[in-house]
């Protein structure tokens, strides 16, 4: 059994290196890029909302009895937030506060559009928290470098507790689209290898390995299911299916930052680090 685990290792080992190979050309790109997905949902929002304008207010109006000057306040923080936090967000100035005024964005708008108890709404905004809280985390990582002179333990004890709640959340994307829809063998599979790759990412063990699955299986599931570029322009649901996709994205980016700053402190592979 010792022999077993041992080659194990080995073969991990490699192929994590072989990994570090390859993606070596991409490294420098890897933190804009993902910065950039995860407020990619926040942006095609502000732009729906600009573009459409009329008919959200109409909607806030009669759908959601917002008096009309409420109705246009509302639309326009939510605008104002938007694009300010997720501007911040890209060019890495004030992370933390530019996370919380996306933070907002999502609270506003589950009791705004009245989403609250959509379960898939729930799940999936649980996911772009997740990569909200990898931003955060990242943002302390960067200030503990600047300052490292200065006592640090209760920002470092913090940006290990968002890491680690970051990991939790962003899966609850996947764990919505894993199980949604027709089952066939192929996707049972594949549901069940993720899902092993989503505890992995939760406690921290080959997180980066199980991060860059969860990955390329949410790539492949969006452009095949959230296909909006594929439904007339008409169609009412082209808008549930664009949102949906930048939603996605988002925690493709949540992932992909997580590949890029590591789980943290607070998980197995930092604990066999430290032994």
């Amino acid at each position: 059994m010792s022999e077993v685990k041992e080659q194990i290792q080995q073969f991990s080992s490699k192929a994590e290196d072989l990994l570090d190979t390859i993606g070596q050309p991409l490294k420098p790109y890897i933190p804009a890029i993902s910065r950039f997905l995860i407020v990619a949902t926040f942006l095609e929002d502000s732009l729906r909302i600009i573009t459409q304008w009329g008919d959200q207010v109409f909607y806030m109006q009669n759908h959601r009895s917002f008096f009309w000057g409420l109705s246009h306040l509302f639309l326009a923080i939510n605008v104002v937030l938007m694009i300010g936090g997720s501007t911040l967000v890209i060019i890495k100035k004030h992370q933390d506060l530019a996370a919380y005024a996306l933070f907002a964005v999502v609270v506003l708008q589950a009791f705004g559009y009245g989403l609250v108890f959509n379960m898939s709404f729930f799940l999936r905004n649980l996911s772009v928290v997740g990569g909200l809280l990898m931003v955060l985390s990242d943002s302390y990582t960067k200030r503990k470098q600047m300052f490292a002179a200065l006592p640090q333990m209760s920002e470092t004890d913090r940006r290990e507790y968002f890491q680690l709640a970051g990991r939790i959340l962003l899966i609850f994307l996947f764990i919505g689209s894993a199980f949604h829809g027709d089952w066939t063998f192929g996707r049972v599979l594949v549901s069940l290898i993720g899902l092993a790759a989503a505890v992995m990412v939760i406690v921290g063990f080959k997180a980066k390995w199980s991060a860059i699955f969860l990955i390329l299986f949410l790539s492949i599931f969006n452009v095949l299911i959230n296909n909006f570029w594929a439904t007339q322009h008409n169609h009412f649901q082209r808008d549930f299916l664009k949102y949906d996709f930048f939603q996605t994205l988002s925690t493709v980016g949540g992932f992909l930052l997580l590949v890029n700053i590591g789980p943290g402190g607070l998980s197995l592979d930092e604990k066999k680090k430290a032994f």
